[in-house]
């Protein structure tokens, strides 16, 4: 029988799924082993022990879920309106499946209930999306109020059409996309 080889991302994807299905508690490595089917030594090759993978988690969900997402749209030469309508459908994708669906992050958001070092990093990464939101919004020209007030309405919308959509009582991408529209469509904007 031939050894699979797994990588480091193999690794992490796979304690992302974890998490996703079990909580904090399934960051294991027999129950990540089991997943790849494989035995733990690969594991060791990859990191130290659990604490250093489950930090390497929280690195990896903040450069691809926020830093690599917000680098890419600001690279686009399109409008404010379009990265917002983009940031709508990236974050709708489905590109977490591979990390355990749609409810990674709300998984995330658990975690951090239990844990400091996961608190700290939800807390980071939540400011760091509502401050581009926010500018996105400036730039289409709302206030520094409204331009607030849109980013949150529509990050808070996400994470609960996340848990709606999972359960199949909500499309997210639709229902944000509508909000959107909504929002960049009020009279409460002022001219830059």
């Amino acid at each position: 029988m031939q050894q699979k080889k797994l990588t480091r991302q193999t690794w992490l994807q796979a304690a992302f799924r974890a998490l996703t299905s079990g909580g904090p508690a399934a960051i294991k490595v027999e129950v990540i082993a089991r997943d790849l089917t494989v035995s733990k030594g690969s594991f060791y090759w990859h990191f130290k022990n659990v604490p250093t993978l489950k930090s390497e988690m929280l690195s990896h969900w903040k450069n691809t879920a926020t830093q690599a997402v917000i680098k890419d749209l600001e690279k686009a030469a399109t409008s404010p309106a379009e990265k917002l309508k983009n940031l709508i459908i990236a974050a709708t994708s489905g590109r977490d499946d591979e990390y355990g669906g749609v409810l990674t992050e709300a998984a995330i958001r658990d975690w951090a209930r239990y844990d400091l070092e996961v608190s700290v990093s939800v807390k980071q990464i939540d400011s760091k999306r509502l401050e581009f939101l926010k500018t996105l919004f400036s730039e289409c020209g709302f206030d520094d109020e409204n331009s607030a007030s849109h980013a949150r309405l529509i990050y808070a919308s996400l994470i609960g059409l996340q848990a709606l959509s999972h359960h199949d009582l909500a499309n997210s991408n639709k229902e944000l996309l509508n909000l959107l529209s909504i929002l960049l469509n009020t009279k409460q904007s002022t001219p830059k």
